[in-house]
């Protein structure tokens, strides 16, 4: 199980709601080994044209982030895996706390996912799930700079949106 939790910088009325960006992080559960927690952000160009500099020394804004959870080695290995407390327990409908791994954070930018969606001719909402997907197949270690990792990521992506009732995003 992915759960996710949701952070807005503004309000974006065409953000889709929680729900939806659960249902699709549940589509992609089948690729993890065990529970797991997803940070999700919702900016402005200005916030992601900042982190976009900052962390890959790139100038302007781009569509989705991710940043895998990299805990330091130095720490012990037990504490690779974060345990869940009671109350999230009782949330999962878990008898006992359960082993829960952080993947870590996606920030996705509201105005890049509007305009690309109008550019490419495709609903905001296929255009939202798209890259929901694809940043938490990066959290999961896919990458897309060799071609043959790209194709493999794409064919991940079609798949589960398929799934989900959207079409091939690369088509």
């Amino acid at each position: 199980m992915i759960t996710l939790g949701l952070q807005t910088a503004a309000d974006f009325p065409s953000a889709p709601s929680i729900e939806l960006f659960q249902t699709w992080a549940t589509a992609i559960e089948s690729l993890v080994d065990s529970a797991s927690d997803v940070s999700l952000r919702i900016v402005d160009r200005d916030e992601m044209a900042g982190l976009n500099q900052q962390y890959r020394n790139k100038v302007g804004t781009t569509n989705v982030l991710a940043f895998p959870c990299e805990l330091p080695e130095e720490l012990p290995e037990d504490w690779q895996q974060l345990t869940a407390m009671p109350l999230a327990a009782e949330e999962l409908a878990l008898e006992t706390s359960a082993e829960i791994t952080f993947l870590g954070d996606i920030v996705i930018c509201a105005p890049v996912v509007a305009s690309e969606a109008e550019q490419q001719g495709k609903s905001e909402l296929s255009h939202w799930a798209h890259l929901t997907v694809h940043g938490i197949l990066h959290l999961l270690g896919f990458d897309h700079y060799e071609e043959a990792d790209a194709e493999r990521m794409e064919e991940t992506e079609a798949t589960i949106l398929k799934k989900l009732g959207f079409e091939n995003p690369y088509h």
